[in-house]
Parts: structure tokens; sequence; C-alpha cells
């Protein structure tokens, strides 16, 4: 079986996922089962096909599995918002409509992704930009102490979710040019290679670039999201893991510094030590995820049975279509459902970087890693910070939690991946023919 029709066969699962959990839904609420299920099924089917067309006569060698995960994790997505909000989940279906399109475009737009790497420092200055335009007076929103979203009338989007992928295509750019410099004029002290300080320089500027969100836009989960990336791909670049070392103790140092001087990145700390003496304040968000999760058990209450709101009306998660998704996942399906979903992560991960081992140009490899990185680092931070792995943030769930910028965002990276891996997995001839073409 050719990989396209690998593809489109692992479609059809996905579409059925979707059709057992609105049913699951609709048994739950009114224990009548309808065709409407089925009816949102084929509508989700029809979409993803119309996806793999544009990726069947565009990216012919591409991966197989990349869309299809993603599309397990966008039903997946649906039904659970729906489960809270049926009028969220409508608007998630139009974004969801919306980043498929968005998808073909940059697609059939960016058929030589490497013409990317020409425009590297006006790439990273819009993504600067893009960090840093929630802290621009009258458009910029604050959120849960966090300064994440911008509101232009009635529109409102998070930029940090397009400024993930412009920082990632500026760092895969400069390391293919600079990882040689700094590999061949590093020194050895004690076991340990240390570069020259001018080519240490860009690990500085990205440090303070995290460490200026932590402070600046109150993100602790961007900064460490885009830090973590950074590590990532220089670690790809030199082969040098005495570099990632070096940043991790930046880092370090960075955050401890300022969760010992700056209040909120206190506040965060203490909450996420030990959120029961404030449960009445802010450290009653975290509580009650470890309570819903506790609930939930190991195979779960149920799709829709699981307890959303007390008795008064008030929320028993906050934002639980997005922060607290996940919250949400594990009390519905229990530990089973949720092992589930973080496997899918896993399966996309693991495509990812295969991608980049296959890819044939450095430029390539730096980007599909720098990518399927940071979009692992997503997923690990909201996780991470609902289980108190590590203080909780404000970052979604990759393809599952509510939001229009999310969704648009990771559609784009989903291309991206895609693009590059049709050109790894091109055969020579091919390859060569489309190269003069």
């Amino acid at each position: 079986m050719s990989a396209r029709n690998r593809e489109l066969m692992a479609l059809i699962p996905a579409s059925l996922l979707l059709t057992a959990g609105f049913a699951a839904i609709f048994i739950q609420r009114s224990s009548v089962l309808t065709d409407v299920s089925l009816t949102y099924g084929a509508i989700f089917l029809g979409l993803c096909f119309a996806g793999h067309l544009v990726i069947r006569f565009t990216l012919p060698h591409a991966d197989p599995y990349l869309f299809p995960l993603c599309a397990v994790l966008a039903c997946f997505g649906l039904v659970v918002v729906y489960r809270i909000d049926e009028d969220l989940a409508r608007d998630q279906a139009q974004w969801f409509v919306i980043g498929l399109i968005l998808f073909a475009v940059t697609i059939i737009a960016l058929r030589d992704f490497r013409v990317l790497e020409r425009y590297r420092y006006t790439i990273a200055l819009a993504g600067l930009a893009l960090l840093l335009l929630p802290r621009v007076p009258v458009i910029g929103q604050q959120v849960n102490g966090a300064y994440l979203g911008v509101k232009l009338g009635p529109v409102s989007f998070q930029p940090a979710e397009f400024g993930k992928i412009a920082i990632v295509i500026f760092l895969a750019a400069y390391l293919r040019d600079m990882r040689q410099v700094m590999i061949q004029s590093s020194r050895r002290f004690l076991g340990l290679t240390i570069p020259r300080l001018k080519h240490f320089g860009p690990l500085l500027v990205v440090w303070g670039a995290a460490m200026l969100m932590l402070v600046f836009i109150r993100d602790l989960g961007s900064s460490l999201m885009y830090f973590g990336a950074f590590l990532a791909l220089v670690y790809v670049a030199t082969n040098r893991f005495s570099f990632v070392v070096a940043g991790l103790a930046l880092f370090a140092a960075g955050a401890w510094f300022f969760a010992n001087t700056v209040s909120h990145v206190q506040d965060r700390i203490e909450i996420w030590l030990d959120p029961f003496p404030r449960y009445d304040e802010a450290g009653y968000q975290i509580a009650n995820a470890m309570f819903s999760m506790a609930d939930g058990g190991l195979f779960g209450k149920g799709l829709g049975v699981a307890l959303l709101d007390l008795p008064d009306g008030s929320p028993l998660l906050p934002a639980p279509e997005t922060d607290m998704i996940y919250a949400v996942v594990v009390n519905d399906l229990g530990l089973v459902g949720a092992c589930g979903l973080i496997a899918v992560y896993l399966l996309i991960a693991e495509r990812g970087f295969k991608t980049a081992m296959i890819a044939t140009d450095s430029f390539s490899k730096l980007l599909a890693s720098g990518l399927t990185a940071v979009m692992a680092l997503q997923v690990f931070v909201i996780v991470g910070g609902v289980t108190r792995v590590i203080p909780l943030t404000g970052v979604t769930l990759p393809f599952v939690s509510y939001g229009g910028s999310s969704i648009l965002a990771n559609f784009v990276l989903l291309a991206l991946l895609l693009l590059i891996s049709d050109r790894a997995r091109r055969p020579k001839g091919a390859r060569a023919t489309r190269g003069l073409a």
C-alpha cells in the first residue's frame, strides 16, 4: 500500500473516534442515540479528505502518519470542547476549517520552504514583535496574571502561538551557518566543550529573551518552551551536550533569581509547591485540577459525566476548555484515556524527529527538530503544569485546547513538517528533477 493510501486509511479511525465520542455524549445527556453523531463524523472525514487531497497532489512523498495523528488530536479536542460548551465547540469547528485552509495555503505557497532561510532576520524580528505585542497598551490583554492575548476590536488572539514558529525558523537558519564555527572554535575545560565568548553570545541573547518573557509578559511556560527548543536545536546542530548543560544552568540561575525577586513569579512558585494554603485565592485552580484527576481514576467517569460546575453554578475547574482541558480528559476518560492522548503526541514527536534524521540538508534537519521540539515541550509544559510537575502556565494543548490561534499556528507547523518530510523522503532522481524545476 502506498504512503498516501495509508494516510487515507488512517483518517477513517479518527472519524470513527469522533463519531463514537459524540454518540457517548448524546447518550449521556438524553439517553437517545441519533444519527447526528454519524453526520458529524462524515463531515469531519470529508474535511480531512480535502486536506489529504492537498497532500496527495502536492507532497506525494510526505510522511503518511503525521496528518492522521493530528486529525486524531483534533477530533479529540472537538469532542471534549463540545462536552464542555456547545457554543465553543462550534467556534472550534470553524477554526478547524480555517486551519485546514491555512494548512493548504502554506503547503502551496512554500513548496520550497528553504526560501525562509533568506529572510531569517525579518522573521526573527516579526517573532519578537509578536511575543511583545500583548504588552502594548490598549490592545494587550492580561489573562491569569500573564500577558498573552491581543484584542483588536471583536478579534482576539495569542500571538505567541505564531511567534514560536518564527523563532524556530530563525534559530534553524542561524545555527546552520554558525554550528561549525561554534564547534571548531571551542575549547576543552575539565572534560567540557566550551565555545568562545563571542560565539556564546547567541545563547546569552536567547537566555536574556527567555528571562525577559518571564518578567515582562509574565509567561513562565512560553519562556521555558522557547529556551528548551533553542537548547534542543543547539544540541542537534553541534552534538555538544556541554552546551545544553550550560544553557540549563543559565536558565536555572535566571529562574532562581527572578523567583526570589519578582512577586508574581514568587506567587507561581509558592502555589506550585503547595496550593492548599491559598485554596481560596489562586491555589484553587491547581488544587481542583488534582481533585478532578483523582476522581477520574483508572478508566474515568465517562464522557460528559464528570463534574465541571459546583452546585452554586461556579466552575469547579477554571478555564476547562483551555488551561485545564487535560484535567477534564483525565476525569472523563481516566488514566487510560490520558495515556492514550499522550501516546498520540509521542508518536507525532517520533515522526517529527525521524523526519529530521532523514533530512538531506542542515536547515531541514534543524527546522524539523525545532518544530517537533517546540510542540513536544508545549505538551510537557501544559500537562506538567496541571499535574504539578512544573508551575502551571497558560499555554494550550496543541490541537485539543480551545483557541483559534493555537489551531491555526499548529496547522502551519504541521504543514512545514510535511514539506520537510516530502523533500527528505523524495527519491534522489525526483529530488534532482524538482530542484531543476
